[in-house]
């Protein structure tokens, strides 16, 4: 009988198998950037879009077309937006005056410089040439497929950028486009406020914080 429960002992041990710890999936999260306004949800047409907030209160890019267009147009803004508010801060940074007073050679009969050198064309010869030259470029693009109409690639890329993370690429162009658009708008109205330059009107707030700021300009609160 002893060697009879022995001998099943020893079975259920021999046929008794240890589990193993069942191997754990890894997720990963991915944080999504927030809504513009807090609890709202984004619509359908606006989700999966580099850096969308959510944001069309009045719906007015619900129509695919009038989405493509709008989102074209962004870009091209932000584009020209950063170009305006790199010229605005470097001209005024290499010592060659300043963005408002730049023109006003040229419209007043003289001639432009650039940089320092004088152009030799009068403004109505500026025009022309622009207008040749934009009319042009816009004609080449206008006649390429709607993604290469954004983001042409090829000669505009010559260092290969595109060939990375072209999704992270094309937020950081939209939100440095965005911040950029704020930025030019900023230096008119900071100039219609106060007739100073940016950099003039920085020093002057760097050197009396309290006393020279937004709300102390007379224009941006009548009040003040």
């Amino acid at each position: 009988m002893a060697a009879t429960c022995v001998a099943s002992s020893a079975f259920v041990r021999s046929n008794t198998r240890v589990g193993r710890p069942a191997r754990r999936s890894s997720v990963k999260v991915q944080a999504k950037a927030g809504n513009w306004l807090p609890g709202s949800e984004t619509p359908a047409y606006l989700e999966n879009l580099p850096a969308s907030y959510g944001f069309d209160p009045l719906g007015l890019a619900a129509e695919p077309a009038s989405l493509a267009r709008f989102r074209e147009s962004e870009v091209f803004h932000g584009r020209w937006a950063m170009l305006g508010a790199a010229g605005v801060l470097g001209v005024e940074v290499l010592g060659y005056g300043n963005w408002y007073d730049a023109p006003l050679p040229l419209v007043q009969g003289g001639q432009a410089t650039y940089f320092g050198a004088s152009v030799p064309f009068d403004l109505g010869t500026l025009a022309a040439i622009e207008f040749a030259a934009m009319a042009g470029a816009e004609s080449f693009r206008g006649a390429a497929e709607p993604e290469k109409r954004v983001y042409p690639g090829g000669a505009f890329d010559p260092m290969g950028m595109s060939k990375g993370n072209l999704d992270e690429l094309k937020t950081k162009e939209i939100k440095n486009g965005r911040l950029a658009m704020l930025a030019c708008l900023g230096f008119a109205a900071q100039h219609a406020a106060t007739g100073a330059s940016p950099l003039e009107a920085l020093a002057s707030h760097l050197a009396n914080p309290m006393a020279v700021n937004f709300a102390t300009n007379g224009v941006s609160l009548p009040l003040a």
